[in-house]
């Protein structure tokens, strides 16, 4: 399931996005305290960790808040300038202070260690399609704190745009399959481990001479120590890579700055 963000009315979503801190308002009457953007969005984040993009509805959120979905339309004109609320108010739990004196490397890998983190707090932002961003305060935010870190390594523009889009992808898509990792055996009703223990047997059976067909693959996999299969593998599988990919990407980074004559 892809989401598009920026669905809404244009005028109305960036106004929402960039608006200063709430006054706090008071009902005229009742029990029930007003209710603000910043509580159905909060809201709004509730439900969706908790069930999934396809549970996010206004009347899903309004329900959490003990009130009807009528109630939100003042505040927010609707589910897609709800949703672009959202996802900025997610990115805002980005990294943003690491110390440069660290290093642009250290300061990096840290920024995307938490990243990934953050992003398997909320698995439904993966499923929210970057081709049109948000274009709100804290997405500007978290992609100017990356900006900040790899200005020390002295990169040029073109270079860098590229730098800068293959770490946010990689982050991006790594923690997606460490999410639907988590997410398969509640969804599909079959355990990790009996899902892996019936297709090794049938594979087994069907290919005996799968060594000798795919030699390298196999020389892959029985090289050096991989996760145990079973609950948590691919997870655990996703996670050495991320970190290894990461690893690899910098050190690009790295012979890219110290290249004499470098574009």
């Amino acid at each position: 399931m892809t989401v598009f963000a920026g669905q809404g009315d244009a005028r109305r979503s960036m106004s929402l996005l960039w608006r200063g801190p709430e006054e706090p308002r008071t009902g005229r009457s009742g029990p029930k305290p007003a209710l603000s953007v910043d509580a159905i969005v909060t809201a709004g984040i509730a439900v969706a960790d908790a069930e999934g993009m396809a549970a996010l509805s206004m009347r899903a959120v309004g329900e959490r808040l003990g009130r009807t979905a009528m109630a939100l339309y003042t505040y927010v004109p609707g589910k897609a300038e709800l949703l672009d609320l959202m996802h900025d108010r997610v990115l805002a739990e980005l990294p943003t202070g690491h110390d440069p004196a660290e290093g642009w490397r250290t300061a990096v890998t840290a920024w995307a260690e938490e990243a990934f983190t953050c992003y398997l707090r909320h698995p439904w932002v993966l499923q929210i399609s970057q081709a049109r961003p948000v274009l709100g305060p804290a997405e500007l935010g978290a992609m100017e704190a990356v900006l900040r870190i790899l200005d020390g390594a002295g990169l040029e523009p073109r270079l860098l745009r590229g730098v800068v889009a293959a770490l946010w992808q990689l982050v991006r898509g790594m923690a997606r399959t460490a999410a639907e990792a988590r997410a398969a055996a509640a969804d599909t009703g079959v355990a990790d481990e009996d899902w892996w223990y019936a297709r090794s047997a049938q594979l087994a059976e069907l290919a005996p001479d799968f060594a000798e067909r795919f030699p390298l693959l196999t020389a892959l996999e029985s090289g050096g120590a991989a996760p145990e299969a079973g609950d948590g593998y691919l997870e655990a599988q996703t996670r050495e890579a991320f970190r290894t990919g990461l690893a690899v990407l910098l050190d690009g980074v790295e012979a890219a700055v110290a290249r004499p004559g470098r574009p």
